[in-house]
């Protein structure tokens, strides 16, 4: 199994980016460009309200920790839980596993679950729950733990999803990773490959879609006479 270092992990959000549109992330994290619409301020604000690294608080048992800073070594990747809960553990079995983990300064033996705040609504592709994946794999590899499910919370719908960390999703997570380090070390952008995403993308005037698959199609067109 690949062990990456310190210098090589990649923000764990890219994940959401790399399954939306692989170019997207590359123009993002090879490329080094960002530009921001109504809809990632909307979502960098509500990030922004739960995210507070000084703030703790315990309700009926449960501790919430906000950005929480989380990195695998396995995976290659790091970044920051918006929410991480910590359940108690009705279980006496052990200070790590199903049994549950050891906190500084509390009694018992707790159960972590990530918790992401996401600006709308559940999305037919498993974008979201790859992402929460990603940071509950991170959380295992951490606290020595299996950590079987989290939760979305969505603005729009003021909704809060559970979602079960399945074999397929760790999967996905892990081919994701692999494949975003592949593009990142060969410094690799796709070609543009359009799609209905394209209308929201924060990137559409960097990357420029329908003018580039309009640039292909004339290169093939001149190609293909030129063969002729």
């Amino acid at each position: 199994m690949t062990e990456y270092t310190q210098d090589d992990l990649l923000p764990l959000s890219g994940i959401q980016h790399f399954l939306f549109c692989r170019r997207q992330w590359a123009l993002i994290h090879v490329e080094q460009q960002w530009k921001e619409n109504a809809l990632t301020a909307e979502g960098r604000i509500m990030h922004k309200r739960a995210d507070d690294p000084f703030f703790t608080e315990t309700r009926n048992g449960v501790i919430t920790a906000r950005a929480v800073p989380v990195a695998s070594y396995r995976l290659g990747l790091s970044g920051v839980c918006d929410v991480v809960e910590f359940l108690p553990s009705p279980s006496g079995r052990g200070a790590g596993g199903e049994g549950g983990v050891k906190l500084p300064n509390h009694e018992g033996l707790y159960l972590p679950a990530p918790v992401e705040y996401k600006r709308g609504k559940p999305k037919r592709d498993p974008v979201d729950e790859a992402q929460l994946c990603a940071q509950a794999m991170c959380l295992e590899e951490m606290l020595s733990t299996n950590i079987p499910h989290g939760y979305l919370f969505y603005g729009e719908t003021r909704h809060r999803v559970e979602i079960e960390f399945t074999s397929e999703l760790r999967t996905l997570v892990k081919e994701m990773a692999d494949e975003m380090h592949n593009y990142f070390s060969r410094g690799y952008t796709p070609k543009v490959k359009t799609h209905k995403g394209c209308r929201s993308c924060s990137l559409a005037d960097v990357c420029l879609p329908v003018l580039q698959e309009k640039v292909i199609a004339a290169s093939r067109y001149i190609k293909q006479n030129i063969e002729d």
